[in-house]
């Protein structure tokens, strides 16, 4: 029996025959700016949507070895956060072919879950023709992730100030500044945001709360202003970084001694335990590398390096009809990954 509000949904008016949404990873707190700086990055996760019939119902396909495990049936979050972009458009469209591929690192601290929310809100939104606007996908975004700071990044891209406070998120863009660049260290081991949430206190000192409330706005103006001289300084974090360094070994170290060695500064990246170091473009990239593969090495272990420019796009949608030469390429191709590498 349809309820009343199955009875309220309908057709939609604009259905496309196929839609690929790309949406980039992000870096969640740049230091103290806990849950509400964010920073996209050029790594890439893809959400391929088509239209299914009830015949063939609900499939979903997941592209590349970093998905394993995923379901692959309705119970996707992908098939989920769809079906909330339905509802709220009031239009019904319950079976659907899906598609995901992803760059992205799980459970490392770069926003994946964050990307997965999004690309899925984006793709949904554009093939039933983008009823809603890019700011009502920015809120469904912040009450499913509960951090604006990494769906903000990965919606809008560049730099991210933002904050939720349960009933609204707000959020401003920045353009990265220009000769910013980052090496972003991937230990090769997984950190579940529940554990690194754990270790957190339940209260911390007036004074603790002013160092982060001061130093996460140091930092929000030196980067608007690309003021690069203050960073090492403005960096610093007193809410959740001593408690997580314990588990990430050699974060202590990296952190506290990356300005020493080329580097602006170094943080611990969303979760965690991927770190992120902040440094001018002109760097002496060898150095940096070298002082983090040596820290590294001492704790035994394994991590893989990365040098990124913050990623300036946010998430993009393209639709493809059927009969386009487009139409049957993988995800990835129709919107390739563009090169944000520094060097590539």
């Amino acid at each position: 029996m349809k309820t009343e509000t199955d009875m309220l949904l309908k057709k939609p008016a604009v259905l496309r025959d196929r839609v690929v949404a790309r949406t980039p990873a992000s870096t969640a707190n740049l230091g103290p700016g806990f849950d509400s700086l964010g920073m996209a990055l050029p790594l890439f996760g893809w959400v391929d949507l088509k239209p299914s019939t009830p015949e063939e119902g609900t499939t979903v396909t997941l592209l590349g070895d970093s998905l394993d495990g995923l379901p692959t049936d309705k119970s996707n979050l992908v098939y989920e956060v769809a079906q909330m972009v339905f509802a709220r458009a009031g239009v019904e469209l319950p079976e659907l072919h899906i598609a995901i591929r992803s760059d992205i690192p799980l459970t490392r601290g770069l926003g994946s879950s964050a990307s997965a929310i999004v690309g899925a809100l984006v793709a949904a939104n554009a093939l039933i023709g983008e009823p809603l606007t890019r700011d009502e996908l920015f809120q469904l975004a912040s009450e499913l992730e509960n951090h604006p700071d990494n769906v903000g990044a990965s919606i809008f891209g560049g730099i991210v100030a933002a904050a939720w406070d349960g009933e609204r998120a707000e959020a401003v863009r920045l353009d990265p500044p220009a000769g910013l660049t980052a090496l972003v260290v991937v230990p090769a081991f997984e950190l579940a945001t529940k554990k690194a949430r754990g270790v957190l206190p339940a209260s911390v000192s007036m004074a603790d709360a002013v160092f982060n409330v001061s130093h996460s706005s140091l930092l929000t103006a030196a980067l608007a202003a690309g003021q690069f001289g203050v960073l090492r300084r403005a960096m610093r974090d007193r809410l959740h970084q001593p408690y997580r360094a314990p588990l990430i070994p050699g974060m202590e170290t990296i952190l506290r001694e990356a300005g020493d060695h080329g580097a602006l500064g170094a943080v611990l990246s969303g979760a965690g335990p991927t770190l992120l170091l902040l440094a001018e473009e002109s760097c002496d990239r060898e150095r940096v590398e070298r002082f983090v593969a040596s820290v590294m090495a001492a704790e035994g272990i394994d991590v893989t390096t990365r040098w990124m420019k913050p990623w300036s796009v946010g998430a993009e949608a393209v639709a493809i009809a059927a009969g386009q030469p487009d139409f049957a390429l993988e995800p990835d191709l129709v919107l390739a990954a563009q090169a944000g590498e520094v060097g590539a």
